[in-house]
């Protein structure tokens, strides 16, 4: 554990333990300054790693094996670990506001909270959907659900919003493990209905065409219904109703479409786009406040925009673990510009997944194998200190 030893001169608070700040937790710690007080401030103590999420509810991993524990991290960083969801920012003052604990105050900030659910713009009431982000917050509904379906008296109607590869990976992962859990209760007949709705012509829309043909194949062989090319106007009662009238009677709606950050973001001055996620320059900090840094979902790359995935928080934790470092000790900043192709590796609720890179894809058992070892690699990173 590394202590410091002399009198603090900056302190560098992390709000949020995404896949971004856990990178700086974890460099710190190699390398510390001295005289800099790292503290994370975060709602989650245990963080879900997005990647392993549809193993995680498929039932192929879990709690420990998708979640980093975030009280050994900042242990071995000499982090102070703070309990609690910001809620504002003082930036006159450089006091990052909570919910419930004194503000704290910082001298560089960095902000890696994810995205939110974007349900009060289009007039769905939070309590008529189950949001699949927050994550932390969706882990325990899923519980939930799988309680009341085994409870229920016939099966349930269960509808997805989003078929990006989030909407899509948690449709089938939740598919196999009710089938799993149905066919040990000795209760394969009240297994859900599945629907799939999306207001693109086609499902994963960002990807190539053998990927979206692929994934049709899969979902209409495991009966789930697609619902292509119309909005979802309206959530009440347990009825879904999209724009062109059509309505369908629902038990439970996951939502996994309309990202938007948190308001509080743009109220606290900081330049923000119109989906209110924080503007940044290639060096990942704030134009509009170079003391304010931000990575992962919540930022948004002003030269280079990217979709939001995970992939990304990765690959931009270490530039940002370097440029905070930078900037602490007052050297230049360094760029950092995210690769355009990516390599994908959806998975299709079995342990089979699809991987896929431009216009090339392949699926199967080894990928999911590979996809695997990939996420495995990486929790070892943060949970074997």
């Amino acid at each position: 554990m590394n202590q410091p030893s002399i009198p603090i001169i900056k302190d560098l608070v992390l709000v949020g333990g995404g896949h971004s700040n856990i990178a700086v937790l974890k460099m710190f710690g190699m390398d510390p300054i001295p005289g800099v007080r790292l503290t994370l401030l975060t709602r989650d103590v245990h963080t879900p790693y997005s990647g392993m999420l549809p193993g995680f509810i498929a039932g192929h991993y879990d709690f420990d094996e998708a979640h980093i524990d975030l009280g050994p991290l900042c242990r071995f960083a000499g982090a102070r670990l703070y309990h609690d969801s910001a809620v504002g920012i003082d930036t006159e003052n450089q006091k990052v506001i909570c919910a419930k604990r004194p503000a704290v105050p910082y001298d560089l900030l960095s902000i890696n909270i994810g995205s939110t659910p974007r349900l009060a713009n289009i007039g769905i009431a939070q309590d008529e959907v189950v949001p699949v982000k927050p994550i932390s917050n969706f882990v325990s509904r899923w519980e939930m659900l799988k309680s009341r379906i085994l409870e229920a008296d016939r099966p349930f109607r269960i509808g997805t919003v989003g078929a990006g590869a989030g909407g899509v990976e948690i449709t089938l992962a939740i598919q196999y493990a009710l089938k799993q859990l149905l066919g040990e209760a000795d209760k394969i007949e009240l297994e859900p209905e599945f629907h799939l709705f999306y207001s693109e012509p086609e499902i994963l829309s960002s990807h190539n065409y053998k990927v979206r043909k692929h994934f049709e194949r899969v979902l209409k062989d495991r009966g789930v219904q697609l619902y292509p090319g119309n909005r979802v106007e309206s959530v009440s009662d347990g009825r879904l109703r999209r724009e062109d009238g059509m309505e369908v009677p629902l038990d439970e709606i996951l939502w996994v479409t309309d990202a938007a950050a948190p308001a509080w973001l743009g109220e606290a001055g900081l330049d923000v786009d119109e989906d209110g996620f924080v503007k940044v320059t290639d060096c990942l900090n704030s134009p509009s406040h170079k003391d304010i840094f931000a990575a992962g979902d919540i930022a948004a790359v002003i030269n280079h925009p990217r979709p939001k995935a995970g992939i990304f928080a990765v690959r931009q934790g270490m530039p940002l673990a370097k440029n905070l470092r930078n900037a602490l000790l007052s050297r230049k900043l360094k760029p950092f510009i995210p690769q355009r192709m990516f390599l994908s590796l959806i998975s299709t609720g079995d342990k089979k997944a699809v991987a896929s890179k431009g216009e090339w894809c392949i699926h199967g058992g080894p990928v999911w194998r590979i996809k695997d070892l990939i996420d495995r690699r990486f929790m070892r990173k943060y949970n074997s200190l």
